[in-house]
Formats: C-alpha cells, structure tokens, sequence
C-alpha cells in the first residue's frame, strides 16, 4: 500500500501532535504507512523550521515559553521572508511615517524600502535603523530603550511610552504565533507591549508572517487578527485562519518566493 505523500504527512503529523503534546516516531509510521526512516526525516524537517520539537524516539509540540534563537531565525525560510517584505514594501507609499517593530521578516520588509523616497521610520529594531538610515530622504527615529544584545532588539517601558507620542500612518509588525482563531501570541512581554503600543498608534495595521507561524503556540497574547488590515505571508493560511480574515475583512497577500 502506498504511503501518504509528504505534504500530507507533514500535516498529519502536526495535526497529531498538538492534539495529543507527544507522539511516538513508530506509531506516526504505522498510521501514515511509511517507514520509521521517513518519519525522522519528516521529523527533521518540521523541527527546523520551528513546527514541533525533536524528541528521542518521537516529536511533540515546541516550547510555549521560548523563542527559536535569532541566529537560527535569520536563516529560518529567508527567502519566503524576503518575499512577503517585498510585496508587503510595494503596499508602502512614497512620504509616508511608518512604525517598524522586532523581527527577521520585518527586518526583511526594511530592507525592501530602500528604494522609497521621503519616508519617515519610527522603529524599536537596530538593524532597521542600520538598514535605511543612509537613505537620504528619510528620517529614521529609534525608540529607547534597553538593547538586546542577541537581537538588536530596543524593549522596556521606555521604548513604548515613545511610541506611544506617535501616530503613523502604517505599522508593521511580525509575530512568533498566529492560532486557529486568529489569536496573535508571542514570547516576551516587552515586545509585545510594543506591538500593542504600535497597533493602537497606527492607522493601518500590516502583519508579516511566514507560513511556520500558523498554529505556532507562544503564551503571550499581542491581539486578534481582527485588528489589522492586511495579512501578508507565503503560502495560503489554514482554513480556519482563512475564515476569520474572511469574517473581519482582513486583506490577504500571498507571496511566491521569489516575489
């Protein structure tokens, strides 16, 4: 009998995992007719880009209170990255103010704005303050803070309360989980107190999310989906993902890597 083709395993395998929190490598290659082989192949895969964790003799979920280190992230699906911060940069209007928060893929749509004019960056990212602070006609403004060595990452009160004497026209922000009911969670309290502040300060709200972020599981809630105005990811969402952008009129772009 022939085997369950790879896509498809990969979401029976995560569907079993979050359902059950661990499961064995040698039941996952009985119920999707494989070899045990192929299911630590599949394992591999879907631990390397932040989908469930690697466990001897099995897979189960990823941690809900830790974050994939930033180096790892940087590499992490680049090009489906720089895909969704190109097409996201093309929604971006000459002169226009705009909040940047912490992340690769936001990182990604900054360096998608270098050919922009007049654009005003409020933004809590070091490497987003590198990136298009030679730019001539814009100005850049970074919100203080404490510095985070491994990141370049600005957070704490003081980061926020800057944000907070802004108001731009678009705010960009990632995001470390998206859940089924369009629940936006991340890891660190401080960075997503600075979402929120971006979120309330923004006129319109971009979310830059790769596909690996669709039923990821962090404890911290930053908001719901129905709070922004457009979804920019990869690949298409989750039906149920789909359902609630549908319900709150939240625009979708899909990227195609490469875009």
């Amino acid at each position: 009998m022939a085997g369950v083709p790879t896509e498809e395993r990969y979401r029976e395998i995560l569907s079993l995992v979050r359902a059950r929190g661990y499961v064995a490598n040698e039941e996952l290659a009985q119920r999707l007719r494989v070899a045990v082989q192929t299911i630590r192949r599949d394992v591999n895969h879907l631990a390397s880009i932040g989908q469930l964790a690697r466990h001897h003799g099995g897979a189960g979920l990823v941690s809900s209170i830790e974050n994939i280190a930033y180096a790892e992230r940087q590499i992490l699906n680049r090009r489906e990255k720089e895909a969704i911060g190109q097409i996201a940069a093309r929604e971006i209007p000459d002169h226009s103010s705009l909040f940047i928060n912490i992340g690769t893929t936001t990182e990604a749509f900054a360096r998608a704005l270098r050919h922009h004019q007049g654009l005003r960056v409020i933004t809590n990212n070091l490497h987003v303050a590198s990136t298009l602070a030679p730019e001539s006609s814009f100005r850049v403004v970074v919100a203080g803070g404490t510095v985070r060595s491994h990141d370049g990452g600005i957070t704490g009160p003081t980061a926020t309360a800057m944000i907070d004497q802004y108001r731009a026209d678009f705010g960009v922000i990632g995001i470390s989980g998206i859940e089924e009911d369009g629940t936006l969670l991340d890891f660190d309290l401080d960075e997503i107190d600075l979402a929120r502040a971006i979120m309330r300060n923004a006129r319109t709200v971009f979310l830059l999310a790769d596909h690996t972020k669709f039923g990821r599981r962090p404890m911290g809630r930053v908001g719901h989906l129905s709070e922004v105005q457009a979804l920019f990811t990869d690949r298409p969402p989750p039906p149920s993902v789909r359902a609630v952008l549908e319900q709150h009129q939240v625009a979708l772009h899909i990227a195609g890597v490469g875009a």
